[in-house]
């Protein structure tokens, strides 16, 4: 990998195009042709040594659908150590893994080379396990197949390389960077339909701006999320926010 980029992902997948959504697109793109990000989407059938280019059989046992051969998974693997001299890290997405959170994400974009193995049909055979680092899901439920896994955990890691986002603070006050759902939004116009932007973020007083939205997001996530609340460990100011909080609900209800 060049000394310009700064994480190197490689993804085989037997339908290449689909990653077009996320290298042709926003911020990706742009940190592709910055040289932050390199991404390899690979075609698994070039790793195959038929002349019909099958990537999957029925499964042994019977009744049990298609199963993706585990050859030129490790065909790939071989020549990518070969070449690069160097052991990636591989992520299998699959309902068997942990399920993928921000904590998981950050791990991963500390990685220098990733590489994505994108299943289809009933999965790949269970020897793949033997060169796969970490198995992930992204919730329980079930897709035809492991690309769109795949775009959702490498969108999230990306925000944490920096460079890809434009601003560090836009990616601290995400959701879930901090353990808290992000604060509201506004923009103009400043009244519509009757309803009105809260005056504070009007004032121009960054302190008591940050101070509001700090709230704003303490609230929000005890009414929304309050199991993440609940894991949140509280710094003194967001005891003394929460306190806040409650008095000037306490207040509104007198």
């Amino acid at each position: 990998m060049s000394q310009n980029n700064k994480i190197e992902i490689t993804i085989l997948s037997i339908f290449p195009e689909m990653f077009n959504i996320i290298t042709n697109y926003g911020i990706i793109k742009k940190a592709i042709e910055s040289g932050i990000v390199k991404i390899n989407v690979l075609n698994l059938r070039d790793f195959t040594v038929d002349k019909h280019k099958v990537t999957d059989r029925p499964g042994y046992g019977g009744n049990n659908g298609m199963v993706m051969l585990v050859e030129p998974f490790f065909r790939f693997y071989d020549e990518y150590i070969k070449k690069n001299n160097f052991k990636p890290y591989v992520v299998l997405p699959s309902p068997e893994g942990r399920t993928y959170n921000n904590q998981i994400a950050f791990d991963l974009s500390k990685k220098e080379k990733l590489v994505f193995f994108c299943g289809r049909y009933e999965g790949i055979d269970e020897r793949i396990k033997a060169i796969v680092d970490e198995e992930i899901s992204i919730g329980d439920y079930v897709l035809t197949g492991g690309e769109l896994p795949t775009m959702v955990m490498i969108e999230v890691l990306l925000r944490f390389v920096p460079g890809v986002v434009g601003s560090k603070e836009s990616v601290e006050n995400d959701s879930f960077y901090n353990g808290l759902l992000d604060f509201s939004h506004y923009t103009k116009p400043a009244e519509f339909r009757g309803m009105k932007v809260p005056e504070i973020l009007l004032s121009g007083d960054h302190k008591k701006i940050e101070q509001f939205r700090k709230k704003d997001s303490i609230l929000k996530t005890i009414l929304k999320r309050p199991d993440l609340f609940i894991n949140k460990e509280l710094s003194l100011e967001d005891k003394k926010l929460l306190v806040e909080i409650i008095q000037e609900l306490s207040q509104r209800n007198a």
